[in-house]
């Protein structure tokens, strides 16, 4: 079996079109299909709602709360679990069992093993339009507008370009291609068409709450930013509309190029015996919680899409509602491809659930994320059928009754009705085998003295082979 594997960034779920959470219409005709083709899982959740830290996760099968890897900022040389000789990358895998292995585009994001691809080239972004900010509230990447290229010289079009010349390539032996888009990462710069399928007036916002943020403990009032966030900000300026607009114009411009790419599938020799894979890394937030991106441990950050399509095993418009993990995506394509994974992963198999999607499962949805500011005070979410649990540190506590509460706006925590639930979750957060890793800011004067004597050194070396 060959393996195609698609990898969408920030890229949240309401395309699954879930009326509880979201009303608005969102156009993707091609992600939509494919879930309908196979194993759609409506329950699946990161392992950290970051994108290095996600990717690093289930790309190497080592959680979070093993590797110490919580968020961007972090070392990951540093992390004992990740830097053993027995880890080994999805792509490792595949090659060592004798696999081609291609990547293109944002795969991983800082954790790699890179001589385990025959052919990568990772991501790129678009630059900006001239005159940016197009928006005009934030430099940097939080904005939107139209492009000033053409859809053909955009970086994400690029790379499906190269994920399309791999399925239309002859192959002596099977093959993992994994293909990832940066967007709908922001900033939001795609070609005006996309704008225009999304009229402003028929543009639906979330459902918020003003007052969301009252019954919460402080460590979580810090991880939403609070009020006289950006979130706000947006609200604010009557530009809310306007940048949920771009959010669906990037969506669905992604769309298209993961379409073009399973179209060439479905052109190709290859499309009775490939695996197909899609999941994005993490969800987004667009003002929840008084929220914007990620970085959070509520449904809008750790929700994320999950579709599986395997020939001989799964059927066309299967659904699961069982809670899973992007942490069962390694194990899972191991044993589709009847590969022995090394004993470092984490997760469990999917394979089950890919057969019968209501099969029995014990929910493997584990989410965890780190103080920005103490990276050594780890935080977890466990997403189970029961409802969402979530500790902050030691002894800051959340608990939402999902089935009656899909948006999390009560912190039911305190009410006695739900003593029982709470014991019963408490005891599945997972044991912290490793802290969380230090920032490069965070090293110690002699780590950063060793560090500025080995600079010299090289410096030296470098000053003598030139007088040579």
């Amino acid at each position: 079996m060959n393996v195609l594997m698609l990898i969408s960034d920030d890229l949240n779920s309401w395309l699954l079109e879930n009326p509880e959470r979201y009303v608005g219409r969102v156009i993707a005709p091609n992600l939509k299909a494919l879930a309908q083709s196979g194993v759609n899982f409506k329950y699946a959740y990161t392992s950290a709602p970051v994108c290095s830290p996600s990717r690093t996760a289930f790309f190497s099968g080592v959680a979070p709360w093993k590797s110490g890897i919580y968020n961007n900022a972090q070392s990951i040389s540093t992390s004992t679990a990740l830097n053993q000789d027995a880890v080994l990358s999805l792509a490792g895998l595949f090659r060592k069992s004798g696999y081609a292995t291609f990547g293109y585009g944002k795969i991983t994001h800082g954790w790699d093993q890179k001589q385990h691809w025959d052919d990568h080239v990772g991501h790129k972004r678009d630059p900006a339009p001239p005159g940016a900010p197009l928006a005009g509230l934030s430099r940097g990447e939080q904005d939107w507008g139209k492009i000033h290229l053409t859809e053909d010289q955009m970086n994400d079009t690029l790379g499906a370009n190269k994920a399309i010349a791999v399925l239309e390539e002859q192959h002596d032996k099977p093959f993992f291609l994994a293909y990832g888009s940066f967007n709908p990462h922001m900033p939001w710069y795609v070609p005006q068409k996309y704008f225009d399928m999304y009229p402003l007036d028929q543009i639906v916002l979330p459902e918020l709450k003003e007052d969301d943020l009252e019954d919460l403990p402080p460590l979580a009032k810090a991880v939403s930013d609070g009020l006289g966030s950006f979130a706000d900000k947006v609200i604010r300026s009557g530009k809310h509309k306007e940048a949920v607009q771009a959010y669906l114009a990037t969506t669905t411009y992604v769309d298209t190029q993961f379409g073009r790419v399973l179209d060439a599938l479905e052109k190709s020799p290859y499309k009775d015996n490939t695996i197909v894979v899609f999941l994005t890394d993490h969800g987004f937030h667009l003002g929840e919680k008084h929220h914007w991106q990620k970085t959070t441990l509520w449904e809008e950050g750790t929700h994320t899409l999950l579709m599986f399509r395997a020939p001989g095993v799964t059927q066309a418009g299967g659904v699961s509602e069982r809670f899973v993990s992007l942490l069962d995506i390694y194990p899972t394509l191991a044993e589709l491809c009847e590969l022995s994974p090394p004993a470092t992963i984490d997760g469990r198999s999917l394979v089950p659930l890919l057969k019968d999607p209501m099969a029995p499962w014990e929910s493997t949805a584990i989410t965890g994320l780190c103080d920005k500011s103490k990276t050594d005070l780890a935080y977890v979410s466990i997403r189970h059928e029961l409802g969402r649990y979530t500790r902050y540190g030691s002894d800051e506590e959340e608990f939402y009754d999902t089935s009656k509460d899909p948006h999390e706006w009560t912190n039911e925590i305190s009410n006695p009705k739900y003593a029982t639930i709470v014991k019963k979750l408490r005891t599945l957060v997972p044991s912290f085998e490793e802290t969380a890793q230090p920032v490069p800011s965070a090293l110690t004067a002699e780590r950063r003295k060793t560090q500025n004597e080995r600079k010299k050194s090289k410096k030296g070396e470098t000053k003598t082979e030139r007088s040579k």
